[in-house]
C-alpha cells in the first residue's frame, strides 16, 4: 500500500427527511475538499435514522446515488456514506462506497437498532465489505455494528490483515458518546487498526441530540484528531503506514488472535455500476 492515505471527515447536522436541503449542505461542505482519497458522511445522511422508509428510501439509481458519483467524480476520490434504499420490494440501512469511475460496492448494516424499532423497517445484511483504497485495505460497518467485536473483528493469515482501517458512520446519540468513543478506541486497539467514527450533529425529528465526537484512532487506540462536540467539522486526516506498521511490529497480537468464522451469504459484494 502507498506510504499515506487522506480521510475526510464531514460531521455535519442533518435535515430531518429532506434529502435536497441535506445533498446541498453537504454540496456546499465539500466544495472545498481537495487532494482527498476518501470522504466519508455519516449514516443516512440524506434523511437522518428515519423509520420511515416507504415515503423516503430511493432506488439504487436515485438521486443521492447520483449525487455520490457526482462528487467521486468532481473530487476524483472515494465517497462513502449510507443511505436508506429500496431494493427487490424491500429496505435497507446501505452504506455506498462509490468511486469515481462510477463504480460501487455496497454494505446493508448487519445490526439493526433493535431499540430503535430498525429490525421493523429494514431488512439486516449478511455480507461484510472489505476494500480497497492506494492498496490500504478498509472495513466500513454503521453505527450500532460498533457493539459487536465478533463483526469487527481483523483476522492475520499469512502474514496479511484483513484490513488496515476499519470506518464506522452514525447517528449516535449523544446519551451515549462515552460508549461511542470508548469503543472506537477498543475496536482500534483489539484489531490492530486504524479506526475512523464519523458521527452526525444536532437534533434530530424525534427530539434525540448527537454531539456527533467523530474521531480517528490509531492502532493502540490514540487518538490522532477528534472533532470538536456539536459542531460542523470538515477534516482532513492523513494515515501513516509507518505507524501501523510499527505497531503491529512491536506487539504481534495478531498471531496470537483466536481464528473462527462467521456465517454470512456468501463472498464479497458485487462491483456495481452507477451507469447500468
Amino acid at each position: 500500500m502507498e506510504d499515506q492515505l487522506y480521510v475526510t471527515v464531514i460531521q455535519s447536522f442533518i435535515h430531518w427527511e429532506n434529502r435536497d436541503e441535506n445533498l446541498a449542505g453537504f454540496t456546499r461542505l465539500t466544495k472545498d475538499v481537495d487532494g482527498t482519497d476518501l470522504i466519508v458522511l455519516p449514516e443516512m445522511f440524506t434523511t437522518g435514522f428515519s423509520m420511515n422508509p416507504a415515503l423516503y428510501a430511493e432506488e439504487t439509481d436515485g438521486e443521492s446515488m447520483r449525487w455520490m458519483y457526482q462528487t467521486a467524480r468532481k473530487k476524483n476520490c472515494v465517497v462513502t456514506g449510507s443511505i436508506m434504499t429500496r431494493e427487490s420490494g424491500r429496505y435497507y440501512n446501505r452504506l455506498v462506497w462509490m468511486r469515481p469511475s462510477g463504480e460501487y460496492l455496497v454494505y446493508d448494516k448487519r445490526h439493526l437498532f433493535r431499540f430503535a424499532g430498525e429490525h421493523k423497517h429494514y431488512t439486516p445484511g449478511s455480507r461484510k465489505l472489505l476494500t480497497r483504497v492506494k492498496g490500504w485495505k478498509i472495513y466500513p460497518l454503521i453505527c450500532y455494528d460498533l457493539r459487536f467485536p465478533v463483526w469487527c473483528k481483523n483476522r492475520l493469515d499469512a502474514g496479511s490483515y484483513d484490513y488496515d482501517l476499519m470506518i464506522n458512520i452514525a447517528n449516535w446519540p449523544a446519551a451515549r458518546s462515552v460508549a461511542w468513543k470508548t469503543l472506537l478506541s477498543a475496536r482500534a486497539i483489539e484489531n490492530q487498526s486504524f479506526v475512523c467514527g464519523v458521527n452526525r450533529v444536532g437534533e434530530d425529528g424525534n427530539g434525540i441530540d448527537h454531539s456527533g465526537d467523530s474521531l480517528l484512532a490509531g492502532p493502540e487506540g490514540n487518538l490522532l484528531w477528534q472533532a470538536e462536540p456539536s459542531a460542523g467539522s470538515v477534516e482532513t486526516v492523513t494515515l501513516q503506514k509507518e505507524a501501523l506498521e510499527n505497531s503491529r511490529g512491536r506487539l504481534e497480537a495478531g498471531l496470537d488472535w483466536d481464528t473462527f468464522a462467521i456465517e454470512t451469504s456468501g463472498g464479497q459484494p458485487d462491483i456495481r455500476n452507477i451507469g447500468s
